[in-house]
């Protein structure tokens, strides 16, 4: 299937609490739940994601909690209590595709920025768009991240809350880019923000250089 382009493909070990909770609080499908093993897979053209989530529900356990259609970008979220069975899924989405894991694209950091001493006016803006996690408050460290292809945004959240006492406000994962903010205490989100870069980092894949 060399007219698919993998995009994103990010394996969760472990979905922690705030993301696990934030996914469940946007997703239309069978919602997660805390420590729960997932996948991310971001594909191009979007229409094949449908043929994606047949594949994976099809041969393994796994329950799809999020499928995004988008006539560029198609995105699948797919979890499941066991490891085993999210890894079987991947294999066979792969297998299916005729590709590897380091077919898919490298992450790219866009943007990686911290405000600290957030104003109220501020932290009013970022909640009125942002109502489907905690809220930033008044005094708060805030981190934006900005990440290429949009499918590693959630991996990078998780990534954050393995690492650090952070309050995840917002995880868009879908359209030409990724965002997480997230925000605590100053040395708790430069904690976050070192587990966010260390871990996107260590993803492997084809080079992902931003266009002229």
């Amino acid at each position: 299937m060399a007219n698919v382009d993998l995009r994103t493909f990010a394996f969760l070990d472990s979905m922690q609490p705030q993301l696990a909770s934030q996914v469940a609080a946007t997703a239309r499908g069978f919602l997660p739940v805390v420590w729960q093993a997932a996948l991310y897979v971001e594909i191009a053209p979007g229409i094949e994601i449908n043929r994606l989530t047949d594949i994976a529900i099809k041969n393994t356990l796994v329950q799809p909690g999020l499928q995004v259609v988008e006539r560029a970008f198609g995105l699948l979220e797919i979890h499941h209590q066991d490891q085993g069975q999210v890894l079987e899924a991947g294999r066979a989405i792969l297998d299916n595709l005729e590709l590897t894991e380091m077919d898919r694209l490298q992450p790219r950091i866009v943007t990686s920025q911290t405000i600290k001493d957030i104003h109220d006016y501020q932290s009013q803006l970022v909640n009125r768009t942002s109502r489907s996690a905690n809220l930033l408050l008044p005094g708060d460290m805030l981190y934006i991240l900005e990440v290429h292809p949009a499918g590693y945004a959630a991996f990078a959240a998780n990534e954050a809350e393995k690492a650090a006492r952070i309050k995840i406000v917002e995880v868009r994962g879908v359209g030409a880019f990724g965002r997480v903010y997230f925000c605590g205490d100053e040395a708790e989100v430069e904690v976050g923000q070192e587990a966010v870069h260390r871990g996107l980092e260590a993803l492997g894949g084809r080079p992902n250089e931003p266009r002229s």
